[in-house]
């Protein structure tokens, strides 16, 4: 196999995408290309200690900046973008979290209207030892510190909306955005069906680390460093944003309220086996509501994100997605980064 080709590409900030839809290519690419990317962190590099509040150092709507969007050629509506992470590595050795006022799981909320105060804005600077491979807490009050396991993975990652629509990266919804589930990690192969022509495909916000959940809406936020393999599957449309691993099968569905969130995962996991691997839908109903794990991946943006997530051991002989992660898989194993 020939060497593939290998595009770096670390954007100016006046070049970073806001929203999906509405911007003009930053690249194009051919299928079968290496990206070498940087990614800035949600907070645009701004929040760098605990003086640097979100509400006085950021600009709303003006976070979650993505690098991209990238035109592929040869992408057409009705076609998939396949996109594997061959590596996610923090370009730095710190991280920033927050509580931010009117946002989170356990606050008041625009959409969820209390009359308690907003709970204060804070922040947290987290340090990376990028060689061990954790993350540490250090508490605002008394002494206590937690070092996590560093579990890098990216909160966005999509294409431009169908419909003309042009939407904020902080918006997760069928074209992808910002699904912050930790399921998007080094070694996943991530399908996005195209919408408009070239696909306009975008990534950013990554993470250290994020519970599951986000419960305070904020992660251990974090500039990255991330090598991606693309890949086009012409004539195979892909509804909702779907993920494979080496052993897994993954179904994302993003909206409110949760419970609707979890059917769309749930019931584009049901269409997935049948389209791959030929199981009548109530067959491949059963089998998922027997096997399926459920972890929630958001539960704070405008959307909320749950997955459905089935072990391929359990599954008969079959090529998902028309054998797009194995091919990607030896795509990366020729990569010399």
């Amino acid at each position: 196999m020939s060497d593939p080709e290998v595009l770096r590409i670390t954007p100016d900030p006046s070049r970073y995408a806001w929203t999906f839809g509405g911007v003009a290519p930053l690249q194009r690419v051919r299928p079968g290309t290496i990206l070498e990317l940087f990614t800035e962190d949600c907070f645009a590099g701004r929040v760098k200690s605990e003086r640097d509040l979100v509400s006085e150092v950021c600009q709303f709507p003006f976070l979650n900046p993505q690098t991209g969007p990238f035109y592929l050629e040869g992408a057409e509506p009705g076609d998939t973008v396949a996109l594997h992470f061959v590596s996610i590595e923090p370009a730095r050795d710190w991280a920033a979290s927050t509580t931010v006022p009117l946002f989170g799981a356990l606050t008041a909320t625009h959409l969820t209207a209390l009359l308690h105060e907003p709970l204060p804005e804070l922040i947290w600077i987290w340090e990376l030892d990028r060689q061990r491979r954790l993350c540490r807490f250090h508490a605002h009050q008394g002494d206590f510190t937690a070092e996590l396991p560093m579990e890098p993975m990216h909160g966005t990652v999509g294409v431009a909306p169908a419909n003309l629509e042009v939407r904020s990266a902080l918006v997760p919804d069928a074209f992808g955005g910002n699904m912050d589930t930790p399921e998007m990690r080094a070694g996943v192969t991530c399908y996005l069906g195209v919408n408009v022509e070239g696909a306009l495909f975008s990534l950013g916000d990554g993470h250290a680390r994020q519970g599951e959940g986000e419960t305070c809406g904020v992660a251990v936020e974090c500039a990255m460093n991330t090598v991606v393999a693309v890949e086009l599957i012409k004539g195979r449309s892909c509804p909702w944003p779907r993920l494979e691993t080496d052993d897994y099968l993954i179904s994302t569905g993003s909206v409110r309220p949760l419970e609707d969130a979890f059917r769309i995962a749930q019931a584009d996991l049901v269409s997935w086996l049948g389209q791959d691997y030929g199981l009548e839908t109530m067959d491949a109903y059963q089998l998922v509501s027997q096997g399926v794990l459920s972890p929630l991946a958001n539960v704070c943006d405008t959307n909320y994100t749950s997955v459905a997530k089935f072990a391929k051991r359990y599954l008969p002989a079959g090529e998902p997605m028309q054998g797009a992660h194995r091919r990607l898989r030896q795509l990366a194993a020729g990569y010399r980064g």
